[in-house]
Parts: C-alpha cells; structure tokens; sequence
C-alpha cells in the first residue's frame, strides 16, 4: 500500500500536500484506542494491543498532556507502592474514562472536518 501510494503521489509541487492527504484518509478507519478501568471490564482479551501482540497494554503519556494520563500515573504509582492508592471506586474511574473517551472522539470528528475543508479549499482552488 505505502509503494502505491509513494508512486500516487508524484514529484510536482503538491505531492507533498497530496501525502498527507491520502495518509490522513487511509488511516481515518483504524480503530481507535479507548480508556477504560480495568475493574469494570471482566474480558481480559481486551486489554491487549493488537498490533502490539502483548496481553496486557496500557499507553499514557507526560500527564501535564491529558486527565487520562494523570490518572494513569497516579493509577501506575499507587500500583508499585510509590504513593497511596487512589480513593476513587472503579465505577467513577470509568466515568472518567468516558468522558475522556469522549472529548477524544470529538476532538478527532473536529480534526477530521478541519481536514476535510482544507482538501475542499484545495481541490477547489487547484481545479
């Protein structure tokens, strides 16, 4: 696929605009990862990573970044002894991860119709 592509896009002066494009609306249909609290879910099978191949998986990053991480970090932290644990029940831990699952999504609906105008605007000014 990345071959086709590569040759799709040829060497003028928009092929670059035309990568990102195409990139952009060929990984549109991935699946996209969710937060959830372990407690709530009883199928283990989904808490692995497909493309990963690990049983067990969980992603965060800086937490100055996204609530989810912060959790995360206070989760991972009070897991390995390093602070007390978190006095939330799994239930209200689940809510915010549904929220934040939330927020995601239509943070990533606004970027995909942001897209979408600027490849109208382009099309149109390039037709």
């Amino acid at each position: 696929l990345q071959k086709s592509l590569n040759e799709t896009f040829g060497a003028d002066k928009y092929s670059e605009a035309r990568k990102e494009v195409l990139t952009n609306m060929f990984s549109r249909p991935m699946q996209m990862a969710l937060y959830f609290c372990t407690g709530v879910l009883e199928d283990e099978t989904l808490f692995r990573h497909y493309a990963l191949n690990v049983p067990f998986y969980t992603h965060f990053t800086s937490p100055i970044r996204r609530y989810a991480d912060v959790i995360v970090h206070r989760l991972l932290s009070a897991s390995l002894g390093a602070r007390s644990p978190i006095k939330m029940e799994k239930e209200a831990i689940q809510r915010q991860a549904d929220h934040c699952n939330d927020r995601k999504m239509a943070s990533k609906r606004v970027q995909e119709l942001s897209a979408d105008l600027f490849f109208a605007i382009f099309v149109r000014v390039r037709a």
